[in-house]
């Protein structure tokens, strides 16, 4: 089978396309022969190496979200599950192939009407925003703003923050256009990276979900409402200066609150269950999967340029077996 492996971390040229030997699934695993796999922006830290500090090694097969069908079970696996278009995480790597395999526990069922394009727009992507809005405590009411929204992750939260009553859901991005399609997927208000350029816009806010963190974090800090909480959902623009805590301590007395979240955080039962049932409302058309492009597997260098040039609106998809 054809995959991608990282050679060299660093600029995308450093992936390659391999012939690897077909996969066999163990126990417990199924044999998914991908039709999709999302570009997401953990696949583009691990290639640059930015995450080295956590094992990645050159070899390392990038993708963390397939979509496809299954074509084998491993022993002790429900045999029921081949021939069944599936959605999957594969964790830190392992979906810019052409099969994969995974355990049956992670397999969700595609409902009709849903291709496999569209499910790895926003499979992962959803669970961080559900997620990341709870751990931020959101509730009815409350003002949001989603700071780098025009990511999957970003657009995802937007859509889901409206959807769950938000008072206001403002959005950074850095251009108008991208701004008016976010309007359309439920922002009320649209802001420059700085978060300026909308007079009317909230001065400050209940909610601020953050997927760039970088050195503009601490000022965004500033905000957030008294009794006001960040949740840091992505490192896109690296992480935050290491005194960025030093604006919670200077603003002692509003009660501010900074966290993180990771989605492997939350119980596997729930991430099952919000996983169902976004894929559902995506089939019914209540959830929207914005795609950036859909290129083939060998041509993922081309994708993570893109990423890397930042002009990416969605999620950039790849096409392997039936793609």
């Amino acid at each position: 089978m054809k995959a991608v492996v990282i050679k060299e971390f660093g600029p995308p040229e450093g992936m390659e396309v391999v012939e690897l030997p077909d996969p066999v699934p163990g126990a417990g695993q199924a044999l998914v022969a991908v039709e999709a796999t999302g570009v997401a922006g953990a696949d583009v830290l691990i290639r640059s190496g930015a995450l080295a500090a956590y094992g990645f090694r050159p070899g390392h097969i990038p993708g963390g979200e397939i979509a496809g069908t299954v074509t084998a079970v491993g022993p002790g696996a429900d045999p029921a599950w081949v021939g069944r278009r599936v959605w999957a995480a594969t964790g830190t790597g392992g979906g810019y192939a052409e099969q994969v395999t995974v355990p049956v526990t992670a397999l969700h069922h595609l409902p009709d009407g849903l291709d496999a394009v569209d499910a790895v727009a926003l499979g992962g992507a959803g669970v961080v925003a559900h997620f990341g809005l709870r751990h931020a405590r959101f509730a009815p009411g409350e003002s949001v703003l989603v700071r780098g929204a025009a990511g999957s992750l970003g657009i995802m939260t937007v859509q889901l923050a409206a959807r769950q009553g938000a008072s206001a859901v403002a959005v950074t991005t850095s251009s108008r256009e991208r701004g008016e399609r976010l309007r359309g997927l439920g922002a009320t208000h649209v802001l420059d990276r700085d978060g300026g350029g909308d007079p009317d816009a909230p001065g400050t806010y209940d909610v601020i979900i953050d997927v760039v963190a970088g050195p503009g974090l601490p000022a965004f800090l500033a905000r957030l409402n008294p009794n006001g909480r960040m949740v840091m959902v992505g490192t896109v623009a690296g992480p935050p200066p290491a005194d960025f805590g030093m604006e919670l301590l200077t603003a002692f007395q509003r009660s501010l609150s900074f966290a993180t979240f990771s989605a492997a955080t939350a119980p596997e039962n729930e991430r099952r269950e919000v996983t169902d049932a976004q894929l559902a409302a995506a089939s019914r058309g209540e959830l929207a999967a914005v795609v950036h492009g859909v290129l083939p597997l060998e041509r993922a260098v081309e994708a993570h340029r893109a990423m890397d040039a930042g002009g990416v609106f969605g999620r950039i998809v790849l096409t392997g077996a039936k793609g």
